[in-house]
Protein backbone atom coordinates (compact mmCIF):
# COMPACT_ATOMS: atom_id res chain seq x y z
CA UNK A 1 0.00 0.00 0.00
CA UNK A 2 1.66 3.34 -1.00
CA UNK A 3 0.40 6.30 1.29
CA UNK A 4 1.32 9.85 -0.07
CA UNK A 5 0.85 12.56 3.24
CA UNK A 6 0.37 15.71 1.87
CA UNK A 7 0.60 18.45 4.80
CA UNK A 8 -0.89 22.10 4.74
CA UNK A 9 -2.48 22.92 8.79
CA UNK A 10 -3.32 22.27 12.22
CA UNK A 11 -4.90 19.26 13.47
CA UNK A 12 -3.67 15.45 14.97
CA UNK A 13 -5.00 12.47 14.07
CA UNK A 14 -4.40 8.84 13.81
CA UNK A 15 -5.56 7.19 10.61
CA UNK A 16 -5.65 3.17 10.62
CA UNK A 17 -6.01 1.45 7.51
CA UNK A 18 -7.85 -1.68 8.71
CA UNK A 19 -10.09 -0.23 10.64
CA UNK A 20 -10.72 2.83 8.46
CA UNK A 21 -11.06 5.05 11.81
CA UNK A 22 -9.62 8.19 13.15
CA UNK A 23 -7.74 8.09 16.85
CA UNK A 24 -6.85 11.49 18.97
CA UNK A 25 -3.76 12.37 20.36
CA UNK A 26 -4.56 10.33 23.62
CA UNK A 27 -4.30 7.06 21.78
CA UNK A 28 -1.27 7.77 20.17
CA UNK A 29 0.86 7.89 22.68
CA UNK A 30 0.50 4.74 24.12
CA UNK A 31 0.36 3.01 20.57
CA UNK A 32 -1.41 -0.42 20.39
CA UNK A 33 0.67 -3.39 18.95
CA UNK A 34 -2.15 -4.66 16.71
CA UNK A 35 -3.67 -1.95 14.63
CA UNK A 36 -2.08 -1.47 10.79
CA UNK A 37 -1.22 2.48 11.24
CA UNK A 38 -0.82 3.96 7.42
CA UNK A 39 -0.30 8.29 8.65
CA UNK A 40 -0.59 10.48 11.70
CA UNK A 41 -1.03 14.30 11.53
CA UNK A 42 -1.09 16.70 14.70
CA UNK A 43 -2.42 20.03 15.76
CA UNK A 44 -0.44 23.16 14.69
CA UNK A 45 1.01 25.63 17.36
CA UNK A 46 4.03 28.97 17.18
CA UNK A 47 7.33 28.18 15.68
CA UNK A 48 8.99 26.92 19.05
CA UNK A 49 12.24 28.74 19.87
CA UNK A 50 14.86 25.48 20.61
CA UNK A 51 18.44 24.59 20.88
CA UNK A 52 20.24 21.38 19.24
CA UNK A 53 22.44 19.14 21.85
CA UNK A 54 23.52 15.85 21.12
CA UNK A 55 25.11 13.60 23.11
CA UNK A 56 27.44 10.68 22.23
CA UNK A 57 25.23 8.05 23.65
CA UNK A 58 22.72 8.71 21.03
CA UNK A 59 25.07 7.88 18.18
CA UNK A 60 24.30 4.85 16.54
CA UNK A 61 26.87 2.38 14.27
CA UNK A 62 26.34 2.01 10.92
CA UNK A 63 28.91 -0.10 9.36
CA UNK A 64 31.54 1.26 10.77
CA UNK A 65 30.08 4.28 10.52
CA UNK A 66 27.66 6.12 13.43
CA UNK A 67 24.14 7.93 12.95
CA UNK A 68 23.24 10.80 15.35
CA UNK A 69 19.51 10.79 16.24
CA UNK A 70 18.83 14.01 18.50
CA UNK A 71 17.32 11.59 21.47
CA UNK A 72 15.22 13.14 22.79
CA UNK A 73 16.79 16.52 23.43
CA UNK A 74 14.93 20.25 21.79
CA UNK A 75 16.82 20.63 18.65
CA UNK A 76 18.36 23.55 17.13
CA UNK A 77 16.52 24.81 13.87
CA UNK A 78 17.56 27.85 11.80
CA UNK A 79 14.12 29.87 12.94
CA UNK A 80 15.01 29.81 16.48
CA UNK A 81 15.95 32.78 18.66
CA UNK A 82 19.58 30.84 18.42
CA UNK A 83 19.53 29.68 14.71
CA UNK A 84 21.89 30.47 12.54
CA UNK A 85 25.52 29.25 13.76
CA UNK A 86 27.84 26.99 12.02
CA UNK A 87 26.64 23.78 11.12
CA UNK A 88 28.57 20.41 12.34
CA UNK A 89 30.39 19.25 8.79
CA UNK A 90 28.67 15.82 9.45
CA UNK A 91 24.85 17.69 9.33
CA UNK A 92 25.89 19.69 6.23
CA UNK A 93 23.96 19.66 2.88
CA UNK A 94 26.04 19.16 -0.11
CA UNK A 95 25.23 20.70 -3.30
CA UNK A 96 25.60 18.92 -6.72
CA UNK A 97 23.85 21.26 -8.52
CA UNK A 98 22.22 24.40 -7.97
CA UNK A 99 19.10 24.54 -5.91
CA UNK A 100 16.97 27.76 -4.96
CA UNK A 101 14.64 26.99 -2.48
CA UNK A 102 12.48 29.98 -3.08
CA UNK A 103 11.52 27.95 -6.50
CA UNK A 104 9.89 25.46 -4.82
CA UNK A 105 6.43 24.98 -3.35
CA UNK A 106 6.41 21.47 -2.40
CA UNK A 107 8.39 19.06 -0.48
CA UNK A 108 7.74 15.84 -0.52
CA UNK A 109 9.56 12.91 2.15
CA UNK A 110 9.67 9.37 1.15
CA UNK A 111 9.42 7.03 4.96
CA UNK A 112 12.00 4.83 5.33
CA UNK A 113 15.32 5.79 6.39
CA UNK A 114 14.58 9.30 5.60
CA UNK A 115 12.09 10.44 8.30
CA UNK A 116 11.82 7.08 9.91
CA UNK A 117 15.51 6.44 10.81
CA UNK A 118 16.30 2.82 12.16
CA UNK A 119 18.10 1.30 13.93
CA UNK A 120 20.43 -1.19 11.43
CA UNK A 121 21.56 -3.10 14.47
CA UNK A 122 18.19 -4.36 15.84
CA UNK A 123 15.72 -3.56 12.87
CA UNK A 124 18.00 -4.98 10.29
CA UNK A 125 18.74 -7.96 12.18
CA UNK A 126 15.02 -8.64 12.85
CA UNK A 127 14.35 -8.73 8.79
CA UNK A 128 17.16 -11.16 8.59
CA UNK A 129 16.32 -13.27 11.47
CA UNK A 130 12.41 -13.47 9.99
CA UNK A 131 14.02 -13.81 6.48
CA UNK A 132 16.17 -17.05 8.01
CA UNK A 133 12.72 -18.77 9.37
CA UNK A 134 10.86 -17.99 5.38
CA UNK A 135 14.03 -19.55 3.85
CA UNK A 136 13.78 -22.32 5.98
CA UNK A 137 10.13 -23.48 6.87
CA UNK A 138 8.76 -22.24 3.63
CA UNK A 139 11.54 -22.65 0.92
CA UNK A 140 13.08 -26.04 2.04
CA UNK A 141 16.44 -24.27 3.20
CA UNK A 142 18.02 -26.45 5.72
CA UNK A 143 17.68 -26.00 9.84
CA UNK A 144 20.94 -24.77 10.66
CA UNK A 145 20.23 -21.47 9.10
CA UNK A 146 18.19 -20.66 12.09
CA UNK A 147 21.70 -20.43 14.26
CA UNK A 148 22.99 -18.19 11.78
CA UNK A 149 23.78 -14.67 13.12
CA UNK A 150 24.23 -11.25 11.33
CA UNK A 151 26.90 -8.83 11.35
CA UNK A 152 24.93 -6.16 10.03
CA UNK A 153 28.33 -3.94 10.20
CA UNK A 154 29.86 -6.07 7.03
CA UNK A 155 27.67 -4.85 4.40
CA UNK A 156 27.53 -1.49 2.89
CA UNK A 157 25.31 0.53 -0.31
CA UNK A 158 27.07 0.74 -3.10
CA UNK A 159 28.36 -2.95 -3.80
CA UNK A 160 26.67 -4.94 -6.29
CA UNK A 161 25.61 -8.90 -6.13
CA UNK A 162 27.12 -10.95 -8.86
CA UNK A 163 23.97 -13.70 -8.73
CA UNK A 164 25.76 -15.94 -11.76
CA UNK A 165 29.10 -16.07 -9.67
CA UNK A 166 28.53 -15.85 -6.12
CA UNK A 167 30.54 -12.70 -5.56
CA UNK A 168 30.07 -9.40 -4.03
CA UNK A 169 31.76 -6.75 -5.97
CA UNK A 170 32.57 -2.66 -5.27
CA UNK A 171 33.53 -0.95 -8.51
CA UNK A 172 34.77 2.55 -9.10
CA UNK A 173 32.87 5.02 -11.30
CA UNK A 174 33.83 3.65 -14.46
CA UNK A 175 32.67 0.42 -13.48
CA UNK A 176 35.93 -1.60 -12.70
CA UNK A 177 35.89 -3.69 -10.00
CA UNK A 178 38.74 -2.91 -7.07
CA UNK A 179 37.35 -5.47 -3.92
CA UNK A 180 35.47 -8.71 -4.75
CA UNK A 181 34.76 -11.50 -2.25
CA UNK A 182 33.37 -14.60 -3.36
CA UNK A 183 30.83 -15.57 -0.16
CA UNK A 184 33.18 -14.15 2.09
CA UNK A 185 36.36 -15.32 0.98
CA UNK A 186 38.78 -12.75 -1.00
CA UNK A 187 39.17 -12.66 -4.64
CA UNK A 188 42.90 -12.82 -5.84
CA UNK A 189 43.88 -10.14 -8.19
CA UNK A 190 44.11 -12.91 -10.83
CA UNK A 191 40.95 -13.89 -10.70
CA UNK A 192 39.04 -10.75 -10.02
CA UNK A 193 40.79 -9.75 -13.21
CA UNK A 194 40.30 -12.89 -15.17
CA UNK A 195 36.49 -12.32 -14.48
CA UNK A 196 36.12 -8.79 -14.35
CA UNK A 197 38.74 -7.30 -16.36
CA UNK A 198 38.02 -8.12 -19.94
CA UNK A 199 38.12 -4.28 -21.95
CA UNK A 200 36.45 -5.98 -24.96
CA UNK A 201 33.44 -7.24 -23.27
CA UNK A 202 32.37 -4.60 -20.45
CA UNK A 203 29.47 -5.58 -18.60
CA UNK A 204 26.94 -3.03 -17.43
CA UNK A 205 26.48 -4.69 -14.10
CA UNK A 206 22.74 -4.20 -14.04
CA UNK A 207 19.68 -6.64 -13.47
CA UNK A 208 18.95 -9.63 -14.01
CA UNK A 209 22.55 -10.86 -13.61
CA UNK A 210 23.09 -8.45 -11.00
CA UNK A 211 21.58 -7.00 -7.74
CA UNK A 212 22.37 -3.49 -6.66
CA UNK A 213 22.62 -3.01 -2.96
CA UNK A 214 21.17 0.91 -3.30
CA UNK A 215 19.01 0.96 0.30
CA UNK A 216 20.21 0.06 3.86
CA UNK A 217 17.33 -2.57 3.36
CA UNK A 218 19.00 -4.55 1.32
CA UNK A 219 22.06 -4.89 3.67
CA UNK A 220 20.82 -7.82 5.63
CA UNK A 221 19.95 -9.70 2.22
CA UNK A 222 22.98 -9.46 0.58
CA UNK A 223 24.72 -10.93 3.95
CA UNK A 224 22.19 -13.71 4.15
CA UNK A 225 23.20 -14.47 0.11
CA UNK A 226 27.06 -14.53 1.07
CA UNK A 227 26.13 -16.74 3.88
CA UNK A 228 24.47 -19.24 1.75
CA UNK A 229 27.15 -18.77 -1.42
CA UNK A 230 29.44 -20.24 1.49
CA UNK A 231 27.07 -23.14 2.61
CA UNK A 232 26.80 -24.47 -1.23
CA UNK A 233 30.13 -24.19 -1.84
CA UNK A 234 31.35 -26.06 1.64
CA UNK A 235 28.58 -28.15 1.60
CA UNK A 236 26.35 -28.77 -1.47
CA UNK A 237 23.98 -31.16 -0.69
CA UNK A 238 22.21 -28.92 2.05
CA UNK A 239 20.40 -26.54 -0.23
CA UNK A 240 17.56 -27.64 -1.77
CA UNK A 241 17.86 -28.92 -4.77
CA UNK A 242 18.60 -27.39 -7.95
CA UNK A 243 20.13 -24.36 -5.62
CA UNK A 244 22.73 -22.49 -8.17
CA UNK A 245 23.72 -18.91 -6.88
CA UNK A 246 20.70 -17.16 -8.71
CA UNK A 247 18.22 -19.70 -7.37
CA UNK A 248 19.38 -18.99 -3.92
CA UNK A 249 19.77 -15.25 -4.55
CA UNK A 250 15.96 -14.93 -6.07
CA UNK A 251 14.77 -17.23 -3.02
CA UNK A 252 16.02 -14.72 -0.58
CA UNK A 253 14.00 -11.86 -1.86
CA UNK A 254 11.09 -13.92 -2.07
CA UNK A 255 11.42 -14.63 1.81
CA UNK A 256 12.52 -11.05 2.69
CA UNK A 257 9.04 -9.78 0.67
CA UNK A 258 7.11 -12.65 2.60
CA UNK A 259 8.48 -11.30 5.67
CA UNK A 260 7.46 -7.76 4.71
CA UNK A 261 3.98 -8.86 3.60
CA UNK A 262 2.85 -10.94 6.50
CA UNK A 263 3.16 -8.38 9.08
CA UNK A 264 5.47 -9.95 11.26
CA UNK A 265 8.09 -7.07 11.06
CA UNK A 266 5.02 -4.09 11.91
CA UNK A 267 3.53 -6.24 14.93
CA UNK A 268 7.29 -6.41 16.86
CA UNK A 269 8.38 -2.41 15.93
CA UNK A 270 4.67 -2.46 17.20
CA UNK A 271 5.09 -3.88 20.36
CA UNK A 272 8.26 -1.73 21.17
CA UNK A 273 9.30 0.84 18.38
CA UNK A 274 11.96 2.61 20.45
CA UNK A 275 13.65 -0.38 20.05
CA UNK A 276 13.92 -0.71 16.48
CA UNK A 277 13.47 2.99 15.61
CA UNK A 278 15.50 6.29 16.48
CA UNK A 279 13.81 9.06 17.83
CA UNK A 280 14.67 12.67 15.78
CA UNK A 281 13.04 15.32 17.37
CA UNK A 282 14.40 17.74 15.02
CA UNK A 283 11.34 16.35 11.90
CA UNK A 284 8.39 18.47 13.57
CA UNK A 285 10.38 21.44 14.01
CA UNK A 286 11.20 21.04 10.53
CA UNK A 287 8.26 20.27 8.75
CA UNK A 288 6.74 22.91 11.02
CA UNK A 289 9.11 25.61 9.84
CA UNK A 290 8.66 24.49 5.90
CA UNK A 291 5.20 24.98 6.25
CA UNK A 292 5.30 28.40 8.22
CA UNK A 293 7.49 29.45 5.02
CA UNK A 294 4.58 28.99 2.26
CA UNK A 295 5.82 25.22 1.58
CA UNK A 296 3.41 22.20 0.96
CA UNK A 297 4.79 18.80 2.11
CA UNK A 298 4.02 15.71 1.63
CA UNK A 299 4.89 11.80 2.10
CA UNK A 300 5.47 8.74 -0.30
CA UNK A 301 5.54 5.47 1.54
CA UNK A 302 4.62 1.86 0.39
CA UNK A 303 5.36 0.51 4.47
CA UNK A 304 2.55 0.12 7.08
CA UNK A 305 5.07 -0.07 9.44
CA UNK A 306 6.30 3.35 8.93
CA UNK A 307 3.30 5.05 10.31
CA UNK A 308 4.00 3.35 13.25
CA UNK A 309 7.39 4.92 13.50
CA UNK A 310 5.82 8.40 12.71
CA UNK A 311 3.74 8.29 15.36
CA UNK A 312 5.95 7.24 17.82
CA UNK A 313 9.19 8.58 17.11
CA UNK A 314 9.09 11.28 14.09
CA UNK A 315 6.56 13.24 15.47
CA UNK A 316 6.97 12.84 19.12
CA UNK A 317 4.39 13.41 21.53
CA UNK A 318 2.61 16.48 22.35
CA UNK A 319 0.29 19.21 20.53
CA UNK A 320 2.40 20.05 17.71
CA UNK A 321 1.37 19.12 13.80
CA UNK A 322 -0.57 19.67 10.79
CA UNK A 323 -3.36 19.60 8.68
CA UNK A 324 -3.46 16.89 5.62
CA UNK A 325 -4.24 15.63 2.39
CA UNK A 326 -3.45 12.09 2.42
CA UNK A 327 -3.51 10.40 -1.13
CA UNK A 328 -3.63 6.51 -0.51
CA UNK A 329 -2.52 4.59 -3.76
CA UNK A 330 -2.11 0.62 -3.60
CA UNK A 331 0.24 0.55 -6.47
CA UNK A 332 3.79 -0.20 -6.56
CA UNK A 333 5.95 2.86 -4.89
CA UNK A 334 7.84 3.33 -8.58
CA UNK A 335 4.66 3.11 -10.34
CA UNK A 336 3.38 5.98 -8.83
CA UNK A 337 5.98 8.34 -10.05
CA UNK A 338 5.03 7.44 -13.85
CA UNK A 339 2.62 10.11 -15.49
CA UNK A 340 1.20 7.47 -17.42
CA UNK A 341 0.37 5.80 -14.80
CA UNK A 342 -3.52 4.92 -14.73
CA UNK A 343 -4.29 4.21 -11.66
CA UNK A 344 -8.04 5.36 -10.34
CA UNK A 345 -8.31 7.90 -7.46
CA UNK A 346 -10.78 7.92 -4.86
CA UNK A 347 -11.70 10.13 -2.09
CA UNK A 348 -11.97 8.89 1.56
CA UNK A 349 -14.51 10.29 3.40
CA UNK A 350 -12.73 10.51 6.55
CA UNK A 351 -15.60 10.10 9.32
CA UNK A 352 -16.42 7.28 8.31
CA UNK A 353 -13.97 5.93 6.37
CA UNK A 354 -16.08 5.12 2.99
CA UNK A 355 -14.48 5.59 -0.47
CA UNK A 356 -17.07 7.90 -2.10
CA UNK A 357 -16.15 7.85 -5.82
CA UNK A 358 -16.94 4.26 -6.81
CA UNK A 359 -18.12 3.09 -9.76
CA UNK A 360 -21.64 3.12 -9.41
CA UNK A 361 -21.44 6.46 -6.90
CA UNK A 362 -22.49 4.36 -3.56
CA UNK A 363 -20.34 4.82 -0.81
CA UNK A 364 -18.14 1.34 0.13
CA UNK A 365 -15.51 0.42 2.75
CA UNK A 366 -12.08 0.85 2.56
CA UNK A 367 -10.32 -2.80 1.43
CA UNK A 368 -9.34 -4.40 5.05
CA UNK A 369 -12.00 -1.94 7.15
CA UNK A 370 -13.82 -3.99 8.92
CA UNK A 371 -17.01 -1.80 10.04
CA UNK A 372 -16.88 2.27 9.18
CA UNK A 373 -16.27 4.18 12.60
CA UNK A 374 -16.72 7.62 13.14
CA UNK A 375 -14.18 10.26 13.41
CA UNK A 376 -14.07 11.73 17.52
CA UNK A 377 -15.79 15.03 17.75
CA UNK A 378 -13.89 17.97 17.80
CA UNK A 379 -11.41 17.12 15.45
CA UNK A 380 -10.28 19.78 12.85
CA UNK A 381 -12.01 18.57 9.14
CA UNK A 382 -9.89 20.81 7.16
CA UNK A 383 -8.53 17.96 5.29
CA UNK A 384 -8.89 15.46 2.28
CA UNK A 385 -8.52 11.66 2.02
CA UNK A 386 -7.57 10.07 -1.39
CA UNK A 387 -7.06 6.14 -2.30
CA UNK A 388 -4.91 5.35 -4.89
CA UNK A 389 -3.62 7.61 -7.76
CA UNK A 390 -0.25 8.48 -9.15
CA UNK A 391 2.11 12.11 -9.33
CA UNK A 392 -0.22 13.14 -12.19
CA UNK A 393 -2.65 13.39 -9.62
CA UNK A 394 -0.48 15.12 -6.86
CA UNK A 395 0.07 17.84 -9.05
CA UNK A 396 -3.26 18.51 -9.96
CA UNK A 397 -3.75 18.46 -6.19
CA UNK A 398 -1.04 21.13 -5.37
CA UNK A 399 -1.41 23.19 -8.40
CA UNK A 400 2.05 22.25 -9.51
CA UNK A 401 2.65 24.26 -12.80
CA UNK A 402 5.93 22.53 -13.33
CA UNK A 403 7.89 19.99 -12.05
CA UNK A 404 10.69 21.71 -10.78
CA UNK A 405 8.77 23.62 -8.16
CA UNK A 406 8.71 20.16 -6.54
CA UNK A 407 11.77 18.98 -4.41
CA UNK A 408 11.80 15.25 -3.27
CA UNK A 409 14.06 13.81 -0.55
CA UNK A 410 14.46 10.03 -0.23
CA UNK A 411 16.99 7.82 0.57
CA UNK A 412 16.80 5.54 -2.10
CA UNK A 413 18.87 6.32 -4.92
CA UNK A 414 17.03 4.20 -7.87
CA UNK A 415 13.06 4.20 -6.19
CA UNK A 416 13.54 7.81 -5.22
CA UNK A 417 16.09 9.88 -6.57
CA UNK A 418 16.42 8.77 -10.65
CA UNK A 419 12.88 8.29 -10.98
CA UNK A 420 11.64 11.66 -9.18
CA UNK A 421 14.38 13.80 -11.22
CA UNK A 422 14.68 11.42 -14.06
CA UNK A 423 11.39 10.58 -15.19
CA UNK A 424 9.58 13.63 -13.63
CA UNK A 425 12.05 16.48 -13.46
CA UNK A 426 11.65 17.49 -9.63
CA UNK A 427 14.34 18.17 -7.59
CA UNK A 428 15.91 15.73 -5.47
CA UNK A 429 17.85 15.93 -1.94
CA UNK A 430 19.30 11.89 -1.37
CA UNK A 431 19.35 11.48 2.53
CA UNK A 432 22.57 9.32 3.22
CA UNK A 433 23.11 8.32 6.60
CA UNK A 434 26.35 7.02 6.74
CA UNK A 435 27.68 10.02 5.66
CA UNK A 436 27.88 11.72 8.87
CA UNK A 437 30.39 9.36 10.20
CA UNK A 438 32.52 9.42 7.09
CA UNK A 439 32.89 13.29 6.79
CA UNK A 440 33.24 13.74 9.76
CA UNK A 441 36.39 10.54 9.86
CA UNK A 442 37.55 12.52 6.44
CA UNK A 443 38.04 15.62 9.00
CA UNK A 444 39.64 13.55 11.84
CA UNK A 445 42.22 12.13 9.22
CA UNK A 446 43.02 15.02 6.98
CA UNK A 447 46.79 14.85 8.06
CA UNK A 448 46.82 11.19 6.97
CA UNK A 449 45.84 12.37 4.00
CA UNK A 450 47.94 14.93 3.42
CA UNK A 451 50.86 11.93 4.00
CA UNK A 452 49.27 9.62 1.59
CA UNK A 453 49.34 12.18 -1.50
CA UNK A 454 52.66 12.88 -0.37
CA UNK A 455 54.18 9.51 -0.18
CA UNK A 456 52.40 8.83 -3.23
CA UNK A 457 54.06 12.00 -5.18
CA UNK A 458 57.46 10.78 -3.95
CA UNK A 459 56.41 7.04 -5.25
CA UNK A 460 55.54 8.38 -8.93
CA UNK A 461 58.91 10.53 -8.75
CA UNK A 462 61.17 7.31 -7.79
CA UNK A 463 59.11 5.70 -10.25
CA UNK A 464 60.08 8.18 -13.25
CA UNK A 465 64.02 8.56 -12.06
CA UNK A 466 63.81 4.42 -12.25
CA UNK A 467 62.55 4.71 -15.66
CA UNK A 468 64.43 7.08 -17.29
CA UNK A 469 68.22 5.65 -15.78
CA UNK A 470 66.90 1.94 -17.31
CA UNK A 471 66.01 3.80 -20.63
CA UNK A 472 69.80 6.09 -20.36
CA UNK A 473 71.44 2.22 -19.51
CA UNK A 474 69.36 0.86 -22.44
CA UNK A 475 69.99 3.70 -24.95
CA UNK A 476 72.95 5.80 -24.43
CA UNK A 477 76.49 5.58 -25.27
CA UNK A 478 78.03 5.10 -21.93
CA UNK A 479 81.57 4.88 -20.61
CA UNK A 480 81.99 2.08 -18.25
CA UNK A 481 82.86 4.12 -15.37
CA UNK A 482 79.39 6.23 -15.95
CA UNK A 483 77.17 2.98 -16.78
CA UNK A 484 77.99 1.60 -13.44
CA UNK A 485 77.35 4.85 -11.50
CA UNK A 486 74.26 4.61 -13.25
CA UNK A 487 73.52 0.97 -12.61
CA UNK A 488 74.51 1.60 -8.70
CA UNK A 489 72.29 4.19 -8.70
CA UNK A 490 69.68 1.98 -10.12
CA UNK A 491 69.34 -0.64 -7.46
CA UNK A 492 69.53 1.95 -4.57
CA UNK A 493 66.46 3.89 -6.49
CA UNK A 494 64.64 0.70 -7.23
CA UNK A 495 65.16 0.03 -3.26
CA UNK A 496 63.85 3.13 -2.09
CA UNK A 497 60.83 2.64 -4.83
CA UNK A 498 59.35 -1.30 -3.06
CA UNK A 499 59.91 0.75 0.18
CA UNK A 500 57.94 3.50 -0.50
CA UNK A 501 55.42 1.87 -2.52
CA UNK A 502 54.94 -0.93 0.55
CA UNK A 503 54.61 2.20 2.82
CA UNK A 504 52.30 3.66 0.39
CA UNK A 505 49.96 0.67 0.00
CA UNK A 506 49.91 -0.20 3.94
CA UNK A 507 48.88 3.53 4.78
CA UNK A 508 46.04 3.33 2.10
CA UNK A 509 45.06 0.26 3.45
CA UNK A 510 45.08 1.51 7.30
CA UNK A 511 43.02 4.78 6.11
CA UNK A 512 40.27 2.82 4.16
CA UNK A 513 40.42 0.80 7.02
CA UNK A 514 39.08 3.04 9.13
CA UNK A 515 36.15 3.64 7.29
CA UNK A 516 35.46 0.18 7.14
CA UNK A 517 37.51 -3.00 7.73
CA UNK A 518 36.72 -4.50 4.24
CA UNK A 519 34.92 -1.70 2.05
CA UNK A 520 36.61 1.37 2.84
CA UNK A 521 35.10 4.35 2.27
CA UNK A 522 31.54 4.80 1.09
CA UNK A 523 32.51 7.48 -1.61
CA UNK A 524 35.78 6.03 -2.91
CA UNK A 525 37.27 3.35 -4.64
CA UNK A 526 40.71 3.57 -4.45
CA UNK A 527 41.66 7.10 -5.43
CA UNK A 528 38.43 7.15 -7.55
CA UNK A 529 34.97 7.91 -6.91
CA UNK A 530 32.95 4.73 -5.66
CA UNK A 531 30.20 3.94 -8.13
CA UNK A 532 27.84 5.26 -5.45
CA UNK A 533 29.40 8.63 -5.45
CA UNK A 534 29.02 8.84 -9.04
CA UNK A 535 25.29 7.72 -8.49
CA UNK A 536 24.46 10.54 -5.90
CA UNK A 537 26.51 12.96 -8.37
CA UNK A 538 24.30 12.25 -11.03
CA UNK A 539 21.35 11.84 -9.73
CA UNK A 540 21.16 14.11 -6.30
CA UNK A 541 21.23 17.96 -6.50
CA UNK A 542 21.60 17.86 -3.05
CA UNK A 543 22.30 15.27 -0.74
CA UNK A 544 23.24 14.79 3.36
CA UNK A 545 22.93 12.49 6.30
CA UNK A 546 19.67 13.09 8.20
CA UNK A 547 16.62 14.72 6.49
CA UNK A 548 16.47 16.72 9.60
CA UNK A 549 19.41 18.83 8.32
CA UNK A 550 16.96 20.54 6.17
CA UNK A 551 15.70 22.55 10.05
CA UNK A 552 19.82 23.81 10.25
CA UNK A 553 19.43 26.10 6.81
CA UNK A 554 16.88 28.68 5.75
CA UNK A 555 13.69 27.52 4.00
CA UNK A 556 14.63 29.89 1.19
CA UNK A 557 18.03 29.09 1.05
CA UNK A 558 20.03 28.93 -2.09
CA UNK A 559 22.45 26.42 -2.88
CA UNK A 560 25.04 26.25 -4.58
CA UNK A 561 27.83 23.65 -5.52
CA UNK A 562 31.63 24.00 -5.06
CA UNK A 563 33.70 24.28 -8.39
CA UNK A 564 34.57 21.32 -10.20
CA UNK A 565 38.05 20.78 -10.78
CA UNK A 566 40.06 18.22 -13.51
CA UNK A 567 43.05 16.58 -13.09
CA UNK A 568 44.83 19.45 -14.87
CA UNK A 569 43.98 22.29 -12.61
CA UNK A 570 44.43 20.40 -9.45
CA UNK A 571 48.02 21.31 -8.59
CA UNK A 572 47.66 24.66 -9.75
CA UNK A 573 44.71 25.58 -7.26
CA UNK A 574 45.60 28.24 -5.24
CA UNK A 575 46.82 26.96 -1.67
Amino acid sequence: MLILLIALGVNLFLWDMRTASCYGLDSIININANPVFSLLIYPGAKQPHCFYLMKHSDRTMLGDKALQSHGGEKPHIWSSLEGGPRIDIGKQIFCNRSLNMRNIVAIGFDMDYTLAQYKPETFESLAYEGTVRKLVYDLGYPQELLEWTFDWKYMVRGLVLDKKRGNILKMDRHKYVKVAYHGFRELSKEDKVGTYGNTFIRDSFDEPDYALIDTLFSLAEAYLFAQLVDLRDNNPGKVPEGADYPRMYKDVRAAVDLCHRDGTLKQVVAKDPKRYINEDTSIVPMLKMLRNSGRLTFLVTNRYISLVILASNCLGKGNMGFNAIFLYSCSAKPGFFLEDNRANIFEVEPESGMLLNTDNGTPMPQVGSTSPKMLPKGLNKRYRVFQGGSVGHLHKLLSIESSTQVLYVGDHIYGDILRSKKVLGWRTMLVVPELEREVELLWELRDTRKQLRLLRNERDLVEDRVHHLKWSLKFESLGDDEKQNMISSLGELESRRDQVRLAHQQAQGDYHQKFHKIWGQLMKTGYQNSRFAHQVERFACLYTSQVSNLSLYSPDKCYRPSEDFMPHEFHILPS
